[in-house]
Formats: C-alpha cells, sequence, structure tokens
C-alpha cells in the first residue's frame, strides 16, 4: 500500500442551510488551483483530449463562459501584461541569465473599435506585427510590442502614414495611440514563442476565461503535470501574478478529487462513501470566495484536487453511482470530517474543537481491526527536555519538566487532556486536539508512559488501578454527598494518621521522558477512511458506511 494513504486529509466544513446557490444549481465548481502568494507570472495550457481554446469570461453567478474568439494553438501561455522575457517555454517579469525572447509591454493600440473578435483578428493579420485585443468590453487592435514608451511613440507617428484593406476592400487608416502596460492585463502567446495571440484587460471587472475545446470527445487540458476537466480563469483585478482557477462541472470536480482522498484501488462501496463527502463539501459556503473569488481551493486546506490523473473506471463509476448525492442534516449540508483512521474509536467534535454536532458524535469503531493498516500502531520517544523545548516554542512558559502524562480521556478513550510539571511545581495543561500537534502524535489515541510521565499515582484499592489525575476521584463527605476531588491541599487518612495528598511523579520521575505509543492517523471526527474500506470489504454498501460514521444523517441528491 503506498505511503501516500496516510496522507489523507481533512475536511474543516461549515454547516449550510438546504437552500442551494446559484453555484449549486448551476452544478458547476470554481477551484483555486493558483492563488495569493502562490499565483502565477505565467501558466501554460497544452490540450490533451480536444483541440484549440476559446476566448472569453466565465459569469460571476451563473458561471456560465461568454465566447469572444478562438485560438488553434495546442500550447498557449496566459502572462501578466508587461514586459515579458522568455527562456525557452517559461516567461519571467526579470531577465533570466538565458533570454530566448522579449515581450515588451507597450503596444500602439488603433483608435478604431471593432464589432467582433473575428474583424479585429482580420484587420491584425493586415498589420504589422498586430493582434486582437478585448479592452473593457470593446474589440480593438495592438501593434508592435516595445519595452520603452518613447519607441512606441515613434512607432505610432510611423504608422499614422499607413494604410490597411478591410476585408471589403476599403482603405482603413492606421491611426493609433500608445497603450501602456496595465495592472490588470493579460496577453496570450503561443508557449515559447514572442508574438502576442491576444490580449485582455477590462479593468478587474471581467477576468479572462479560457475554454479548450472539446473535439469529439470530452476536453482534457494538460496544466502544470495534471489533466483537467473543464475551463480556466485567469484573476488579475488587483495587479500583480494570475490567480488561476479551474471551473468545472461538480461531479467532474469530485472525479479529480477521489482518487487522491482514497485509494483508487480501494472498493467500490468505501469510494463512493468517500465521493459523497467530497461532493458535500465542495457545496458549502466558501471561506475563499469573498477574497479569491472560488469556492474550494485544491491542497489539504480544503480537500486534494489534482485532476483527473489518478482517475480510473472505478473511482468514475463511483462518482457516477453517487451523482448528486450529499449528507444533510437537519436540512443543512453535514459537516463530513473524516480521518484516515481512528485508532479503534471515533471522536464527538466537541472533544477535538470545539463546536458539538450532534451528527459527529464518538463511537468505538470495531472495523478497523477488520483491515490491513500499514503503520497502524506507532511509538513517539521523548525526552523531557525536548517536551519543554516543544512548549516553549508553542508559546509555553514551564522550566524542566519532571513528569508529562495524559490527565483526561474522552468517554472512548481517546486523549482529552495533557498535563506537564515542571520541578517548581508548575503546570501547563493542554486540551483537545492541541495534545495531538504538540506532540506530534499521529492520532487522540495514544497513552503515555516511562519516565515519569504518570506524575500522578493514584492507586484504586482493591483492584491496585492506577488513574492520572484528581478529577478521576471522588469522595463521600460527613453529609452523605459525593463529591469531585479538584485538586489543591487534598488529605487522606492512613494508617499513621493524616496525610498531604501528593502525585508521585511531581517530585521526582523513575526516568529523563515519556513514550507516546498510539493507533490510528488523524483527528478522528467522523469517517475512517480504513474504516470504510473494512466495512466495504464485508459487504456494506456506501449508505451503510456513511450512517455508521455520521450518526442521524440523511442522503439526498440535491442538484437536479
Amino acid at each position: 500500500m503506498k505511503k501516500f494513504l496516510f496522507t489523507f486529509f481533512l475536511c474543516m466544513l461549515t454547516a449550510v442551510t438546504l437552500t442551494v446557490s446559484a453555484r449549486a444549481a448551476e452544478n458547476i465548481i470554481k477551484v483555486g488551483l493558483y492563488y495569493g502568494d502562490k499565483a502565477l507570472y505565467s501558466a501554460n495550457l497544452e490540450n490533451y483530449e480536444g483541440s484549440g481554446y476559446y476566448l472569453g469570461w466565465f459569469d460571476e453567478s451563473t458561471r456560465s463562459f461568454s465566447e469572444i474568439g478562438f485560438l488553434p494553438q495546442t500550447t498557449i501561455s496566459m502572462t501578466a501584461d508587461g514586459t515579458i522575457y522568455r527562456s525557452g517555454k517559461t516567461y519571467s517579469a526579470a531577465r533570466p541569465a538565458k533570454t530566448d525572447g522579449v515581450i515588451g509591454g507597450y503596444h500602439v493600440q488603433l483608435l478604431e473599435e471593432f464589432p467582433t473578435f473575428e474583424e479585429a483578428a482580420y484587420a491584425a493579420a493586415q498589420l504589422p506585427d498586430a493582434f486582437p485585443a478585448f479592452v473593457n468590453n470593446t474589440f480593438r487592435v495592438r501593434m508592435g510590442n516595445f519595452t520603452a514608451r518613447e519607441d512606441a511613440e515613434v512607432a505610432a507617428a510611423s504608422y499614422a502614414t499607413r494604410s490597411w484593406k478591410d476585408r471589403y476592400g476599403m482603405d482603413r487608416a492606421v491611426s493609433g495611440s500608445v497603450s501602456a502596460p496595465s495592472a490588470t492585463g493579460v496577453v496570450v502567446t503561443e508557449t515559447g514563442g514572442d508574438e502576442i495571440l491576444f490580449a485582455f484587460d477590462c479593468s478587474g471587472a471581467k477576468s479572462l476565461g479560457i475554454q479548450p475545446n472539446a473535439g469529439a470527445g470530452k476536453a482534457q487540458t494538460w496544466f502544470k503535470g495534471y489533466r483537467w476537466y473543464g475551463g480556466f480563469e485567469y484573476r488579475r483585478s488587483t495587479g500583480g501574478n494570475l490567480n488561476v482557477i479551474n471551473i468545472l462541472p461538480l461531479d467532474d470536480y469530485v472525479k479529480g478529487v477521489l482518487p487522491y482522498e482514497m485509494s483508487p484501488v480501494w472498493p467500490l462501496e468505501a469510494l463512493k462513501a468517500q465521493a459523497v463527502c467530497a461532493r458535500t463539501y465542495a457545496l458549502l459556503p466558501s471561506k475563499h470566495y469573498d477574497s479569491y473569488r472560488f469556492d474550494v481551493c485544491n491542497t489539504t486546506d480544503c480537500q486534494v484536487y489534482q485532476g483527473v490523473n489518478l482517475a480510473s473506471a472505478v473511482t468514475d463509476q463511483a462518482v457516477q453511482e453517487t451523482a448528486g448525492i450529499a449528507a444533510m442534516y437537519g436540512g443543512k449540508y453535514a459537516e463530513t470530517y473524516y480521518c484516515s483512521a481512528n485508532g479503534g474509536a471515533s471522536e464527538s467534535s466537541e472533544n477535538v474543537w470545539s463546536n458539538p454536532m450532534p451528527y459527529l458524535v464518538g463511537k468505538e469503531d470495531p472495523y478497523e481491526k477488520l483491515t490491513n493498516i500499514p503503520d497502524y500502531a506507532y511509538t513517539i520517544n521523548y525526552t523531557f527536555s525536548q517536551l519543554a523545548s516543544r512548549l516553549r516554542e508553542r508559546g509555553h512558559s514551564i522550566g524542566t519538566i519532571t513528569s508529562a502524562y495524559v490527565s483526561k480521556t474522552t468517554p472512548t478513550g481517546n486523549v482529552a487532556e495533557i498535563t506537564f510539571r515542571d520541578t517548581s511545581g508548575k503546570t501547563v495543561v493542554l486540551t483537545k486536539e492541541a495534545c495531538r500537534w504538540a506532540l506530534d502524535a499521529k492520532s487522540m489515541r495514544f497513552t503515555i508512559s516511562g519516565g515519569g510521565s504518570g506524575g500522578v499515582d493514584w492507586t484504586v484499592n482493591p483492584s491496585g488501578e492506577k488513574l492520572t489525575s484528581l478529577s478521576e476521584i471522588y469522595a463521600i463527605s460527613s453529609g452523605g454527598l459525593v463529591g469531585q476531588l479538584s485538586g489543591g491541599s487534598t488529605y487522606v487518612i492512613t494508617a499513621s494518621g493524616t496525610s498531604l495528598l501528593q502525585p508521585s511523579g511531581a517530585s521526582a520521575g523513575t526516568g529523563d521522558g515519556i513514550t507516546i505509543t498510539g493507533t490510528g492517523w488523524g483527528h478522528g471526527v467522523g469517517m475512517s477512511q480504513y474504516g470504510a474500506k473494512a466495512m466495504a470489504e464485508q459487504g456494506y454498501t456506501y449508505e451503510n458506511i456513511l450512517l455508521f460514521y455520521y450518526t442521524g444523517i440523511t442522503l439526498a441528491n440535491i442538484i437536479q
């Protein structure tokens, strides 16, 4: 089993009302591929299935594509407007050591406006070094590419003495003015070339859209080593580099998520369960939309989406057989968290994060043990010095640690709290998922043992069971009331009289560190992917799987 199976990812989702957005109604998803500090100066496309590219833009509300022109080339590059340096097939804003070509950012733009892309393209073909452009909703023609405004002005003056013949044989004057590089402009070239094929600049009100031509089949396009369905949007509304967004039908998107979130060779019913989780996530409100105008990203910050390179007949079948199905609870989309393996018991959401959700309830998981899970068990060793350094790096103030122990567990036996104690008696208490992150533990299901790690050593008579904190001990008062001990100065009556209760590990340990022993991988909330695999291997359906891991949900077809 490939190691990547253990990098299954968390879905940090937010509930949404059943009211279906325009995005869902149109069945179109916008996926951020490169954006923010990872935005691209230049982005290349190459046809894989189909030939050529339609030019235009995507409507912001309906997601429909408005076509304005067509380029027949197989490989094209979209680059931020300005002076562009080329080395081979790579375009950059700074001159590289090996420079094969330069595209200037200054042009001479004809004063004449054209009614269509075709009319502008025809005119450009009659003029020297010219190309069509779509500028603030009008079709124009630009000529030349100059690195300095002065050179463009000289060219404009010389062009004024020329004329060109339109398609009706009429002489037309060449009269134009200099266009300077724009903070919202994008130019299109054939990849590896220096000739501009098209320029787009609507001052940020619209963004350049590219829709690959499907030909006789379904368009697939190479970009950054991956094959993608759908079209692409290049947003440059505030200057800088290009935010690259993939725009495609919802289930085509799910086909590009599924083989990266779950092994493509796993049972069909497990893949179908994962497909429903992925689809549900895509239908939720976006934390990225206000800033970047897309619905989901393609990394672990959302869920991994890398096109269709790894898609197979089985993964596509899983998407098709669950088409439009989403997980619902109380008329809202369910927050379908999932992890690789919970280690033997899932966990309630409030015990890992904060908000309790009625369908994310921890329960014993009898299924993981029924399938082979590579590296299921793990062990981590820390010295007390290493522990102190890790805590300080995370902003905690602590001295020389003498003990560290699990001071509270959840009803399903997962870690809920860890206490660290130093030589002065000072404690640092971590709760919920901070326990996992601080110790770099693979799961929430682990124990701590070793030198002084069992910092509290309360023995329960007559069983001899050791408890880890006073919070687990209850006493009956003289008035018959049952109360939980809470620390502080607590005394017990011994054979020799009254004695102050002290945790043994607080004053001395038997070693210089701890050993963490655990099972599973991930936060443990919601569906276990390996548990889903095991259930599918036992003959359960995807509905059975989802209803086991998400208590009380319903499955509904929300795409009409």
